[in-house]
């Protein structure tokens, strides 16, 4: 089948045009993957939308189809969180959802199956790679706050504790990363109902069956059940626009994954703090060593901090029985300059891949 002919390849092609990209394979096995998720019509209009939303009217007008239909096929995409969708001055406005983080992620109540689960890791080991090695990384590391020396200034986009207590609305689902290892047989021990969803907006959540809404106190709850299994909390890579908190393991999330199995050693950027020890508390039993998912720590007589690896996540911290750990902040020549918003990001990994956004805005 051409190119021309094949909607999933010009959907695919259209998906790796986005900053987040969408890597081609030898195999196939990215059309595989979208033939799996989007039947052939949804395809072809899906390849053909832009970033920024636009109404179902002003779609159909400029693709030259038919109003009706095309709405309705919008609809149903939108419904199955293939496509985005939100208000704009012309009535609901739709647009290009990227593969990652977008459509794979919204999957986790809707198509995640046996089979799309095999799909999708067939397409990670041949894609992702390519895909986690483009900077900005997808995400941020962050600790909790209370594993932060408490003496020092910390910006709310910061922490966890921070992001959470800005937001107005919280919710939780459970993790696609760990649902797909489980479904091709390769479970993981950390719990799944633990990824926390954010908004600015009071009561986002309350309308939605493929949420669970909680209240703030419920959702610093489900946090500290995330950091007491010694999961990372890793969020969207820039300081503003923060919608989630990933809460994230080395054997099944994508993105830490990705320096687990395929070698890549800045799959994440790391917070604005760093671990250090108290050689007169520190004992070395090595429970931090333990805990430790970016193999960061030693114990000889104390314990000892690699500071290339540290991210700062502050997951050894929690687990250290005698407080002997604690985060402090980088110097700032080591603190990498933070995109400020989500559009920020998009251009400099569009400028670290070398794509021309223009044609989708």
């Amino acid at each position: 089948m051409t190119t021309e002919r094949n909607p999933f390849k010009r959907l695919a092609e259209r998906l790796d045009s986005l900053p987040n990209g969408f890597p081609p394979t030898e195999d196939g096995s990215e059309l595989r993957l979208l033939a799996k998720l989007f039947t052939a019509e949804e395809a072809a209009l899906a390849s053909q939308l832009l970033i920024k939303l636009e109404s179902a009217v002003q779609i159909a007008n400029r693709l030259g189809l038919e109003y009706e239909p095309t709405r309705q096929l919008l609809k149903s995409m939108t419904r199955k969180g293939l496509i985005s969708a939100g208000k704009t001055e012309d009535g609901l406005g739709y647009g290009l959802l990227p593969f990652v983080v977008g459509i794979y992620e919204n999957q986790t109540g809707g198509l995640l199956d046996a089979e799309l689960a095999r799909l999708f890791e067939e397409y990670y080991q041949h894609a992702f790679a390519r895909m986690l090695s483009v900077r900005p990384a997808f995400h941020r590391v962050i600790p909790v706050g209370e594993s932060i020396k408490m003496d020092m200034q910390v910006e709310p986009y910061e922490s966890a504790a921070g992001i959470i207590e800005q937001a107005q609305s919280w919710a939780v689902l459970d993790c696609i990363c760990r649902k797909q290892t489980a479904l091709i047989g390769k479970p993981c021990k950390h719990p799944i109902d633990v990824c926390l969803m954010l908004s600015a907006t009071p009561d986002a959540f309350h309308t939605t069956s493929e949420v669970k809404a909680l209240t703030k106190e419920e959702a610093y709850a489900t946090l500290r059940r995330a950091d007491q299994a010694g999961l990372v909390h890793s969020v969207s890579n820039s300081q503003e626009g923060t919608w989630y908190i990933c809460n994230c393991c080395t054997c099944s999330c994508g993105i830490l994954r990705g320096m687990a199995e395929l070698g890549i050693a800045n799959v994440v950027a790391s917070s604005a703090f760093i671990n250090t020890v108290d050689e007169e508390l520190c004992n070395a039993c090595g429970l931090c060593v333990e805990n430790c998912q970016f193999d960061a720590l030693s114990v000889g007589d104390i314990a000892v901090i690699n500071e290339i690896r540290c991210v700062g996540c502050g997951v050894c911290v929690n687990a250290c029985p005698d407080h002997a750990l604690v985060l402090e902040r980088r110097p700032e020549k080591d603190i990498k300059p933070l995109p400020v918003s989500y559009e920020d990001w998009g251009k400099q990994r569009a400028a670290d891949r070398g794509i021309d956004l223009s044609t989708l805005l």
